[in-house]
């Protein structure tokens, strides 16, 4: 999001006033206080039951294993399931399973109070329904019910970005240019909505008409914010989810909108970051900052609203709007979102939404998400599991700066998209404070610095110069904006305004604001501290009235409508949050790469709601430049279209695979990428990124498309996988239906076929396999390798070749050398003679050596 410390301080706000609904009992005793809880039935939902991946072996495919293992057996082909029009042919299905809830929740409350919410069939069977604690208890007790989760709550977490990654000349020439780039592909966003009337999101943009997804079957729910006519070709469905919102007590209709309409601006923004149409003309505050497009411009849009500008979200809205949006037929679902809390639990992955997202992969939906905005601390990342795609947050090379001149030929850098004043001329500044009228003292308004109301000032005194005021706490927190300042200076006639940093507000990084008129916002209190020296020491004071007698101080404003393209970029932003992921409540169990990938997260322009009230810079626009996680995850899930309608029998794994080995570890400039290690004072504390900051590195939109080679997983695998936490066989009964005996051996994290291999312990040595499959022509593959600290490792075969369709087996030998429990990395290299180079990233985090078996 655009104002991130802003965002958790609201969050925290919601938090402390949070209080539960209550509810009755009918036979009048004391008032017991009711929650929303998840409920989970024995049986497994309906998409279990539309067919199995189908398995290599008997495809034809042939597997070259050079060690001797059985890693590949098991391996699913590329094939994402197609089963039909599952919305169309499961209504009575759907209809039953509801019934069967109702029915259960009857038999086992007998006679009480309960509101059913939410009944989930077709990515998990159960439902979510507000009940006391004793009647969880008593739901949880059924012989039909395997798990009973309570409620949690979930937040949120271009136009230069297409050029940036190169997609004019490259993928998107590759899919037939822009006009056609994701044509056929469905992207579901589970966010605050959308606004319907945005150019962006029109489907009359392009000489030739949008066809019409036939493998979509959702609807456009009407209503009186979201009329009829608001879906089209290009937005093909939206629907909202509210019920356990509304059950708190704490819906908001007007300023929510019980619509899938966008009274936020998040969800509009991150669905033109993916889809938006090509070439929309950005347009803030009267300037024209160039023409909009989304990664994938001619994909559809699908819309779930299950987060609202008042108080975020809740899991079981969250859930819901997940089974619709399978259950309509989407091919990708995009969430920029991320819990408010890790999930308590036997592992993080065993949670309501990562369950459910489980079984959409199993379907054959492709699901990317943020990281979080919790950096730059270890062990902080959102996104667990390892069949949902984890994204991080960099910066791109377009920045926006502007400067003012002093008299005394001092030059102070600042930010905000404003224009300058005139270049030839130097304006007297005049301090807030010095510029009261006679009816105003600053003892009477400690905040009449931050320049909010006209009423307390000299018009005769401020006009046609600078005035200076205080950007102070207040403007974080969004009790005093920017843009209240900016219409009282020009209700006073002032040559433009100058906002100086509070010594107060430390740690806090500053994205440019749109002005309608000169003005500068100096984001360093070092800097701010100059120009408070300048101004004092040229003004002359009267001893007696303590009036201002002559203001000397004088300046410029050099503008900052003007891009500049020179920024070393990408680098991992300060709050994109970070790994090792954590298997389970021991943060230092780690065994799964995260996140996956970087991609542009920072000051990115997007659509936005026209209504849009989560900026308060950008109300009434059509656009905001906003930063975060949130915004990097549409890029992918724009660039998982491409890849999908390139290749649409890839698999998610495949998807994931393409976009992770063929990432860059280098910026524009050829230099490594950087990772910004504080929030104070960002780009004066970087180092380089390690994979758990980058994952497999930065998006490379063009080699995405042409992978060469592919890591697939199946959903299998990541029941074996699931299956191997201790413990967790109830659990997975109880998520899945399914009997972790069922699978002859578990697979545990290093053993995933992923595009990666993280370590948390590595106890003497380790073999690990990889199985890759060719996904273009015959090529010839060497094998190279930079080894981590403390371990001495060799991959076989160190050469192989490998035709068109046929799999090959790697392994890896790792042994430790010498103990330690800091973590170190390395890479594996695959370079192919026809151009492709894999990257594949390793980490291990604690060797213990067979010399020594503690850790020193």
């Amino acid at each position: 999001m655009g104002n991130i410390d802003l965002k958790n301080l609201m969050l925290l706000f919601w938090l402390v006033l949070f209080v539960p609904y209550s509810l009755c009992e009918e036979d009048g005793s004391d008032d017991s206080t009711s929650a929303v809880y998840i409920v989970s039935l024995r049986n497994a939902p309906s998409s279990h039951y539309y067919g199995e991946l189908t398995k290599m072996g008997s495809n034809g495919f042939q597997v070259k294993n050079g060690s001797g293992g059985g890693a590949s057996s098991g391996r699913t082909q590329f094939h994402k399931p197609r089963y039909g029009n599952a919305t169309k042919t499961n209504k009575r299905y759907s209809s039953y399973i509801a019934q069967v809830h109702d029915s259960l929740l009857k038999k086992v409350l007998k006679g009480e109070k309960y509101l059913k919410l939410y009944s989930y069939h077709y990515l998990i069977n159960g439902f979510a329904v507000l009940v006391t604690q004793q009647q969880a208890e008593k739901l949880a007790e059924s012989s039909e019910v395997s798990n009973v989760v309570l409620d949690f709550s979930v937040r949120t977490a271009t136009t230069h970005t297409p050029q940036f990654l190169g997609l004019p000349r490259g993928a998107w020439s590759q899919e037939g240019g822009f006009d056609a780039a994701g044509e056929g592909v469905v992207i579901g966003f589970v966010d605050t909505g959308i606004d319907p009337t945005h150019p962006s999101f029109a489907d009359n943009k392009s000489e030739h008409p949008y066809p019409v997804p036939t493998h979509f079957s959702g609807v456009c729910e009407v209503t009186r914010d979201f009329p009829s006519g608001s879906c089209n070709r290009k937005l093909v469905g939206a629907r909202h989810f509210a019920a356990s919102a509304i059950t708190r007590g704490i819906f908001n209709s007007t300023q929510d909108y019980a619509s899938p309409f966008d009274g936020d601006g998040h969800g509009t923004h991150t669905a033109a970051v993916a889809a938006g149409n090509h070439g929309i003309p950005v347009i803030v505050a009267g300037h024209h900052f160039g023409n909009a497009s989304g990664m994938a411009p001619r994909s559809h849009i699908a819309v779930y609203k299950a987060l609202y500008k008042s108080f975020g979200g809740f899991a079981a809205d969250v859930v819901a709007a997940i089974d619709q949006a399978a259950q309509d037929g989407v091919d990708i679902i995009s969430l920029s979102i991320t819990p408010n809390r890790r999930p308590p639990g036997v592992a993080t992955f065993f949670n309501p939404i990562d369950m459910a997202l489980l079984s959409a992969v199993k379907a054959g939906i492709f699901v990317v998400q943020a990281a979080g905005n919790t950096g730059p601390s270890p062990t902080s990342v959102s996104s667990f599991s390892p069949w949902i795609f984890t994204v991080g947050a960099a910066s791109h090379d377009r920045t926006y700066s502007n400067s003012i001149f002093l008299g005394n030929n001092v030059t102070i850098p600042g930010v905000g998209l404003a224009p300058g004043t005139s270049v030839s001329k130097l304006y007297t500044l005049i301090h807030a404070h010095d510029a009261l009228n006679n009816d105003t003292a600053v003892t009477d308004d400690m905040y009449v610095n931050e320049c909010q109301d006209a009423s307390k000032f000299s018009k005769d005194l401020v006009r046609g110069n600078l005035l200076m005021c205080s950007y102070s706490i207040r403007f974080v927190l969004g009790l005093s904006t920017i843009k209240q300042a900016l219409g009282m200076a020009k209700n006073l006639s002032a040559a433009g305004v100058v906002f100086y940093m509070d010594p107060f507000v430390i740690g806090y990084q500053i994205n440019p604001v749109p002005m309608k008129m000169p003005g500068i916002i100096i984001a360093s209190t070092n800097d701010s501290k100059i120009l408070m020296q300048y101004y004092n020491s040229s003004r002359e004071v009267d001893a007696v009235t303590k009036k201002v007698t002559k203001f000397g101080a004088v300046a410029s404003i050099h503008g900052g409508l003007k891009a500049n393209y020179s920024n070393a970029a990408p680098k991992v932003m300060y709050y994109s949050a970070r790994g090792p992921d954590p298997e389970d409540t021991l943060p230092h169990v780690a065994d799964i790469l995260k996140p996956n990938l970087l991609a542009p997260g920072n000051l990115i322009w997007a659509a936005w709601s026209s209504l849009g009230t989560d900026s308060v810079e950008f109300q009434g626009e059509n656009f905001a430049i906003m930063s975060g996680t949130s915004m990097a995850a549409p890029h992918v899930a724009g660039l998982a279209a491409l890849i999908r309608q390139k290749f649409p029998n890839f698999s998610p794994a495949a998807v994931a695979s393409a976009l992770s080995t063929t990432a860059s570890q280098h910026d524009k400039n050829g230099g490594l990428i950087m990772a910004q290690r504080s929030y104070a004072s960002a780009d004066l504390n970087l180092s380089p990124a390690t994979p758990f900051d980058m994952g497999s590195g930065f998006l490379n939109a063009t080699g995405a498309l042409n992978p060469g080679l592919v890591f697939d997983s199946s959903y299998d695998d990541y029941m074996a996988f699931l299956c191997g936490i201790n413990g967790s066989a109830p659990v997975v009964l109880n998520y899945t239906g399914q009997n972790c005996w069922s699978y002859n051996s578990t697979v545990y994290g290093p053993d995933l076929n992923l595009p990666s291999i993280t370590i948390s312990t590595l106890n003497q040595s380790r073999v690990v396999q990889r199985t890759v499959q060719n996904v273009g022509g015959n090529e010839t593959y060497s094998v190279g390798w930079s080894t981590p600290y403390g371990v001495s490792m060799s991959v076989s075969p160190t050469h192989f070749s490998v035709g068109g369709g046929e799999m090959q087996v790697l392994s890896v030998l790792l042994n430790a050398t010498a103990n330690s429990s800091v973590a170190s990395f390395g890479r594996i290299g695959l370079f192919g003679d026809q151009g492709h180079v894999l990257n594949i990233p390793l980490s291990v985090i604690v060797k213990i050596s067979s010399n020594n078996n503690t850790v020193s």
